[in-house]
């Protein structure tokens, strides 16, 4: 139900599940919801990593646990205890891909691997907060995918697919947790600036005689906008669909891209 008395971007009272929080994007929306006034719990499996992107919250309260995104039963555990403990508002879903490659050279348990970690762990996390999201009337789940939802890149078979099986999960509880006054949306990033970009283009210039800062200024140049994106700009439209305000938007896939994304 709208409230006009809400402000629009205030998150004070909210508790916020921010998966891969340690760094990259899930460290930034993990940032941008604490400065919105909610209170987060970072997960991810780097305990040591976790507690320094803790000190880095602005607002307090702020929690950590620890789960590896390859183990469903871990991760089970983890959003077991959170939710057990502090009943959770928000979820933002973001977890590192799987390796590049040709989709014709894939093996199939890198297939399976990449369902379990992706697909199945969100399964996992937010069927644990639903029941506290419903009885609220309130909630925002956030998967954080890819612009392969939209057209698949090239060598990334096994991320391309999986993506799209959790674009089409993700729609599916949209349709069914409206009711409650609970959204669920997408945001696909384009080329951004974190690791897992680093690394891509590290295997890309293992195979060819280019250099990584070569095949990055590829990547910038496909870029309508000239550059690949920073975290903080993918973390800003996560934090907008988390808020109040985003309470009309859900089921959809945005793409955070520099308008690289060739279609509609």
């Amino acid at each position: 139900m709208y409230d006009p008395t809400v402000l629009p971007l205030d998150l004070t009272g909210k508790h916020a599940l921010v998966c891969g929080a340690s760094q990259g994007i899930g460290l930034a929306t993990a940032r941008q919801l604490a400065g919105l006034g909610a209170v987060v719990t970072l997960l991810a499996r780097n305990e040591e990593r976790l507690n320094s992107a803790l000190t880095t919250l602005p607002g307090e309260g702020h929690r950590v646990a620890v789960a590896d995104f390859t183990d469903n039963v871990a991760v089970g555990a983890a959003v077991g205890e959170i939710v057990q403990a502090h009943p959770v508002h928000i979820l933002v879903n973001n977890t590192g891909g799987p390796s590049g490659g040709p989709i014709t050279e894939a093996r199939v348990d890198a297939f399976e691997d990449t369902y379990r970690q992706h697909l199945v762990n969100n399964q996992l996390l937010a069927q644990a907060v639903f029941p506290g999201m419903k009885a609220e009337g309130w909630g925002r789940i956030v998967n954080v995918i890819s612009t392969s939802v939209k057209a698949p890149l090239a060598g990334l078979g096994v991320s391309n697919t999986v993506r799209g099986a959790v674009a089409n999960w993700a729609k599916t509880w949209a349709t069914e947790v409206a009711i409650h006054g609970i959204t669920v949306n997408n945001v696909l990033p384009g080329a951004t600036h974190t690791a897992r970009l680093t690394g891509l283009a590290e295997a890309k210039a293992a195979s060819t005689d280019q250099t990584p800062e070569d095949i990055l200024a590829g990547m910038a140049a496909k870029v309508p906008a000239g550059r690949v994106g920073q975290p903080e700009e993918i973390a800003h439209a996560i934090a907008f669909l988390c808020s109040p305000a985003a309470g009309y938007i859900s089921g959809i896939n945005l793409p955070v891209d520099g308008g690289r994304t060739p279609c509609l």
